[in-house]
């Protein structure tokens, strides 16, 4: 089928779930587009051009280096991946999606074409005419976007977990790790060029107000001992997507829906990974990192061998 705002290619449509074939395109879609983007960022890196904050390199136009491809092999090459990177993923006016032009705030003005449902920080949802959910994720004091996790080690060595605004490439990684994690599935539709990330979505029913969503979560989110964590968002869980452990937290009320089928779908989350220059700062961790990773139910602590005893 064909997005009717991108004409695009387009698996989610409405509130029917993809069939399993469609999920795992959605999948690589999301692992191509992330590829395209660091081959961006080395292609920028090469030509001496900044890459942090990556708001700049994320809404380049196709031409944005024309005039230089033929300066050199880097410019070439940075050419090619900014053309890459486009065809992943598209730049899109939002009056392509009924907002109006040259506003101050269009987003706040609304949609002759979409019905606003909601929003918080990071995004503002809209409903379409059959049913699809579109969010539009708005840029954060113009470079930052979405929100992460910042780590820092506490008096006690527990790793303390505070969200903050994120960088693009992080938008991107946090919507895969919906996608890995059995959460609604999210399609990428565009950006634009002021950096407004727009994504789609199932629509889903929301849960009543103050719902416990804390037994909710799926399998693959795994409960943290809280001998290692401290979380200033709801129902912090480790999930690890495509080899690497992930903090996964902000489940609440609000973030997850109700299917027809009455299955229950996260909606949307903040998470950051956790890397080595983390967990070496807790062996502890490190080390139950390790062991979870093959056996969800590990427990805290290694068990000691008898001969140890």
């Amino acid at each position: 089928m064909q997005d009717h705002f991108s004409r695009r290619p387009s698996i989610i449509q409405g509130g029917k779930l993809p069939e399993g074939a469609a999920q795992e395109c959605l999948l690589d879609d999301h692992r191509r587009r992330l590829e395209a983007f660091d081959r961006l960022r080395e292609a920028a890196a090469e030509c001496g051009l900044g890459t942090d904050p990556d708001r700049d390199l994320f809404v380049l136009p196709e031409d944005a280096v024309s005039l230089l491809e033929g300066s050199g092999d880097s410019w070439a090459a940075l050419g090619r991946a900014i053309r890459d990177f486009r065809a992943a993923l598209p730049l899109l006016s939002l009056d392509l999606f009924g907002f109006p032009v040259d506003s101050e705030d269009s987003l706040a003005e609304g949609s002759s074409l979409l019905r606003h449902i909601g929003g918080g920080v990071e995004a503002w949802a809209f409903q379409d005419r059959e049913d699809s959910i579109y969010k539009f994720f708005r840029p954060i004091e113009g470079q930052w976007i979405g929100a992460t996790f910042h780590y820092e080690p506490d008096e006690n060595q527990v790793m303390q977990a505070e969200a903050c605004p994120g960088t693009y490439r992080g938008l991107l990684e946090k919507l895969d790790v919906i996608n890995v994690i059995g959460g609604m599935p999210t399609e990428l539709v565009g950006v634009t060029p002021e950096g407004v990330l727009v994504v789609k979505q199932v629509l889903g029913e929301r849960l009543a107000e103050g719902t416990d969503t804390s037994g909710l979560l799926p399998p693959a989110l795994i409960p943290w001992p809280s001998r290692f964590l401290r979380c200033d968002r709801d129902h912090p869980r480790l999930a690890f997507v495509r080899g690497r452990p992930w903090l996964v937290a902000d489940t609440h009320d609000r973030n997850v829906v109700r299917l027809g089928d009455g299955s229950l779908r996260i909606i949307d989350i903040v998470a950051a990974p956790i890397d080595r220059a983390v967990t070496g700062r807790h062996p502890l961790l490190h080390d139950w990192l390790e062991r979870v990773r093959l056996d969800p139910g590990a427990p805290l602590l290694r068990a000691a061998d008898d001969d140890e005893l």
